[in-house]
């Protein structure tokens, strides 16, 4: 049943209420354009869904922070936002489509060390140069092995709003959810010291697709 009918994120709740309102006044006019938005009641649900995942609950690996599709594997720098220009990092990105779960996860247990919040553009979130325009939130974890991993949500060309729902210095364990991203988006996380487990094209679940280890 949870994979049928989850939860519904609190941020979809007002959405969901003003497709269900335009759809009664929809039908009222017309079957053909009440049905339209049924339809789009229905996406907005799954939109917001937030289901219970199940991770490995395994501190060796790395679990997925996003639902969708890697479309990026490159070795790079750390972000210059978080002071980490000096370390070569192996960074993944995420592309999530509007179909995609939005709500993101915690790859692995640790502290929230540091949490930067950049504004800036909406261009298309699968494109490169979006983790360095597109409106952003830095998320630096510290694990208890003392490695710096960093999860990048990027708004994308429809998405408008970043959800942070974790603060500095908070504790969380693995696959536990730190916010979301309405609509599509991107998930970026650069890790050191593991191997990487995922591939290019791989599609992933947040909290219990395996990333590195």
């Amino acid at each position: 049943m949870n994979n049928i009918f989850p939860k519904i994120h609190k941020e979809g709740y007002k959405f969901l209420a003003i497709s269900i309102i335009i759809t009664f006044f929809g039908l009222l006019f017309s079957k053909t354009i009440g049905i339209i938005f049924v339809i789009l009641s229905i996406w907005v649900y799954y939109f917001f869904r937030d289901p219970e995942r199940f991770p490995i609950n395994d501190d060796n690996f790395l679990v997925s922070p996003a639902d969708g599709l890697i479309t990026n594997i490159i070795s790079t720098n750390g972000p210059i936002e978080m002071g980490l220009e000096s370390k070569t990092f192996t960074k993944v990105s995420i592309f999530m489509n509007v179909f995609n779960c939005h709500v993101n996860r915690i790859p692995t247990s640790g502290q929230i060390d540091d949490i930067i919040y950049k504004p800036g553009k909406f261009l298309n979130a699968s494109l490169d140069k979006a983790s360095e325009e597109n409106e952003r939130n830095y998320y630096k974890l510290k694990t208890a092995s003392n490695d710096e991993i960093v999860i990048v949500q990027i708004a994308g060309l429809i998405a408008r709003r970043i959800v942070c729902e974790v603060k500095k210095e908070q504790e969380l364990k693995q696959g536990e959810r730190i916010g979301m991203i309405r609509f599509g988006s991107r998930v970026d996380i650069y890790f050191n010291n593991k191997k990487t487990l995922a591939k290019l094209g791989q599609n992933v679940v947040a909290g219990e697709s395996l990333i590195a280890g």
